[in-house]
């Protein structure tokens, strides 16, 4: 597992959500700050689950919750988390009147469920992580990361 720069493509399938915790740490282990995951998939797929794990390698101690009502969630850890649910909003203006420019391009790592809705928001730098839920109750993640995201490769 050495880190390098090179187009990340990769599927994880995930029987549990212990499993779907363990693959969003390893993806934490190659965030910065700075750093956008822009998640996507269904209502139940696990983006809340995969963030917990994102939050446990950053050293975040308190319970991660889905921001649903709150829009964003901010957690301090190692680098701070910023939790984003753009489900409520109707775009990207409405992420922009919540400041949200500044807080993706501020100094934590911004996670975003939902992502797909806000499309003109999400940084071309950005991990792209699809969940889907699979027969069984199994999860298929797959991740993109771009070109200059350096990720321990398994």
């Amino acid at each position: 597992m050495t880190p390098g720069n090179c187009l990340f493509d990769m599927t994880v399938i995930s029987g549990s959500p212990e499993e779907t915790i363990a693959a969003g740490e390893r993806l934490g282990e190659s965030l910065k700050p700075g750093s956008v995951v822009a998640l996507r998939g269904k209502l139940g797929a696990g983006k809340t689950c995969f963030t917990k794990g994102i939050a446990r390698f950053l050293g975040i101690e308190e319970e991660v919750t889905s921001p649903t009502y709150t829009i964003v969630s901010e957690y301090s850890g190692k680098i701070p988390l910023y939790h984003i649910d753009a489900y409520r909003l109707k775009g990207d203006d409405d992420f922009a009147a919540l400041g949200g420019e500044e807080i993706i391009g501020g100094g934590g790592v911004s996670v975003i469920e939902w992502s797909e809705r806000i499309p003109e928001s999400i940084p071309p730098g950005a991990v792209i992580v699809e969940l889907e839920i699979l027969p069984g109750g199994g999860r298929k993640i797959s991740i993109r990361a771009p070109e200059n995201h350096e990720y321990s490769c398994y």
